[in-house]
């Protein structure tokens, strides 16, 4: 994403907008932020882990942003606070603004006569905007990118090139989504009859709240019947299926390539490993860590953090391993035969 040129923020500037303590010269300035080891005399690096302690002296760093527990690390200028991860991501996006919507459509763009574009919206080159669609204030449009029937796009969504949103569906404020994004194609809803493959008709719709961001190449499946729903802040990583009905609960986070299959209940705060699968018609709790490569076949009623990755190891070695597990319940009947066997009597009562 091209973003506007970096200006100079003094730390105070930077603690009036974002919050923390300045230890050091409170006047020192940067344009750009850096890791340590990459850092340069008019950048600002943070320290988010303990590991990385020794390369903080090294670092050619204007200041540095640091947690409680590392206040003294260092004598650069630094700003103290809670998260310091998570304070760097907002320095950079302070020092890296996104460029904003240039106002008006393209000559090459198709915008049907019933569609509503703000004034402020900017619609790049080769866009089709349907019947009766709704583009709100301050959102791009960008190339290549084709806007269905009656869809509503909220304020300052941005949308990269050649994205696809199906008739009907409903896109929050401050949504992202990247090239190649496809939302809103017909579920995977299919009947057999007569030896034969019926098309159950998809009429619902998908609706993604807001301040959500979709990877490339993610697909999100319209419903059945009721809606596939993505609620506010949801992250959703490249290459990531969501199938008809889901719905994925708020600031929930899934990583590349995990696949969700249709009616499943993901809740709010999760965090799903790249790679993953969750069958369909299944409910997680919220706060649920699932690790990568973890196929999900039941209900999780609990948070907490859930692995069911198999360790790789020479083919030789897990082919070995593969045959035993085939005859893991042989094993336990025996396990379980012998251990009565070598019991020992139960006493009788006197």
């Amino acid at each position: 994403m091209i973003r506007n040129q970096p200006t100079f923020y003094s730390l105070r500037e930077i603690v009036e907008q974002l919050g923390g303590e300045i230890v050091g010269n409170p006047d020192v300035r940067v344009r750009q932020v850096a890791t340590l080891a990459n850092a340069g005399p008019d950048t600002i690096t943070f320290l988010a882990n303990e590991r990385y302690l020794r390369h903080l002296s090294a670092a050619r760093a204007a200041a540095v942003i640091v947690g409680p527990a590392m206040r003294d690390a260092t004598d650069k200028p630094r700003i103290v606070c809670a998260n310091p991860y998570a304070y760097f991501a907002q320095v950079s996006e302070l020092l890296n603004p996104p460029r904003r919507a240039q106002p008006g459509t393209h000559a090459t763009a198709v915008v049907d006569p019933s569609a509503m574009v703000a004034e402020d919206a900017e619609v790049g080159p080769l866009v089709t905007i349907g019947r009766c669609s709704r583009i709100g204030a301050r959102s791009r449009i960008g190339a290549g990118s084709v806007v269905g029937e009656q869809v509503t796009v909220g304020e300052d969504v941005l949308m990269h090139a050649n994205v696809t949103i199906y008739d009907g569906c409903v896109i929050g404020n401050r949504v992202i989504l990247h090239s190649g994004a496809v939302i809103g194609a017909d579920g995977f809803g299919i009947a057999m009859t007569e030896e034969r493959w019926l098309k159950v008709p998809q009429i619902g719709r998908v609706v993604i709240g807001d301040d959500v961001e979709i990877g490339a190449n993610t697909t999100i499946d319209r419903g059945a019947i009721d809606d596939t729903v993505i609620e506010e802040g949801v992250k959703l990583d490249n290459q990531i299926q969501i199938a008809h009905n889901v719905r994925v609960g708020a600031h929930t986070a899934i990583a590349a390539c995990a696949g969700v299959a249709g009616s499943a209940k993901i809740g709010r705060h999760c965090r799903i490993g790249g790679a993953s699968g969750i069958a369909g018609h299944l409910t997680i709790a919220d706060h649920v860590e699932i690790s990568t490569h973890t196929l999900i076949t039941k209900s999780i009623d609990k948070p907490g953090v859930y692995t069911g990755a198999y360790p790789f190891d020479t083919n030789r070695e897990w082919r070995r391993n593969a045959v035993q597990l085939r005859h893991l319940k042989d094993l336990a009947d025996r396990i379980r035969a012998l251990e009565q066997t070598l019991a020992p009597p139960e006493r009788s009562k006197p």
